[in-house]
């Protein structure tokens, strides 16, 4: 329940993203800017924060050793990721795009899967039942949000995918790596935040193809206050919540396929965020009936996997290591 908690608290951190990209997309805000600006905020944030603890050198190091692997990891899980959702921003309300996000829970155990992992089955009548409260939420607000345009959908379920693929690697390499994901077991990479930062870096020559894309050639004073906004809530403190969050509960499919599910919360969140901030509209009968199937889909798949006692995924291949660091001690 630990690693259910700091997951709801990340989610809540996360949804000042789609909150504040609204606000930056309605200003007119190109997508461009919102989503290079995030990560060179966050370059700047946690590497001013290694440089003070004197730890920059070790971090730049372990980059050096992998980097391969970092431009890989941060390319698909920060890149391809941010990028779909900063586009999807400028086309519809923040709350409607973190439901669409929604598609993760999904994602995950078929991310998984992939992997080699096994995830148990009767957990995906839970993950349809938060999935189909996300439908109905879509379907009232279609008309007014336009989320049902291909030109909105297709980038938000490309980050659905992207953002699991790319904490799942990261997962493998933190628990003793396989084929070509390397065994991340130093010590700079048991700090979370560290981690961040190295995803971070390694997506950076990915940022440098976006940045060829057409584009005003200066942000808005708004928009780079905003991306500073949503680099400090969402990706230096939230992200590496999220990333404790997983690791602490080693291998086991369920567990991460659990903590993964709580990014559902940030629904909740996102909507109440814009009805506060942005005067969005209240949901009426039908989408009250989704967000409450979301929640509490939620709450019934977290209690569940919590019921599963916790064991290893062997990969193909033989056993594989599994770090003290995913004990309960995880990040002290």
């Amino acid at each position: 329940m630990t690693a259910v908690l700091l997951g709801l608290l990340a989610s809540a951190c996360f949804s000042v993203t789609f909150i504040v990209n609204r606000a930056i997309g309605v200003a007119g805000g190109h997508w461009v800017w919102t989503a290079t600006l995030r990560y060179a905020w966050v370059l700047l944030m946690l590497g001013a924060w290694f440089g003070i603890r004197g730890r920059l050198p070790a971090v730049l190091e372990a980059f050096r050793r992998e980097w391969r692997f970092w431009v890989v990891a941060g390319s698909v899980g920060y890149g391809i990721f941010y990028t779909g959702l900063a586009y999807a921003s400028t086309l519809a309300p923040g709350w409607v795009v973190a439901c669409t996000m929604q598609a993760t829970i999904l994602a995950t155990p078929l991310v998984l899967r992939w992997f080699g992992a096994r995830v148990r089955l009767h957990g995906l009548a839970l993950l349809g039942l938060i999935f189909f409260g996300i439908v109905l939420v879509n379907l009232e607000h279609r008309d007014e949000s336009g989320v049902g345009r291909l030109s909105a959908v297709l980038p938000v379920l490309v980050a659905a995918f992207a953002f699991p693929v790319g904490s799942q690697l990261l997962q493998e390499a933190r628990n003793g790596g396989r084929g070509w994901i390397p065994r991340l077991d130093d010590a700079v990479t048991a700090d979370a935040a560290a981690r961040v930062l190295l995803m971070t870096l390694g997506s950076v020559p990915y940022w440098g193809l976006v940045l060829l894309v057409p584009h005003p050639t200066v942000p808005s004073s708004g928009q780079v206050a905003g991306a500073a906004i949503v680099a400090l809530l969402a990706t230096v403190v939230g992200s590496s919540i999220f990333l404790q969050a997983r690791n602490s509960v080693g291998r086991d499919a369920n567990r991460i396929a659990v903590v993964d599910a709580t990014q559902a919360a940030y629904t909740v969140f996102s909507l109440g965020g814009e009805v506060a901030f942005l005067g969005a509209v209240l949901p009426g009968p039908l989408g009250v009936v989704g967000l409450l199937l979301v929640v509490g889909g939620l709450a019934a798949y977290a209690w569940s996997g919590t019921r599963v006692p916790a064991r290893s995924v062997t990969p193909p291949g033989g056993p594989t290591r599994v770090p003290a660091e995913s004990g309960r001690h995880a990040g002290r």
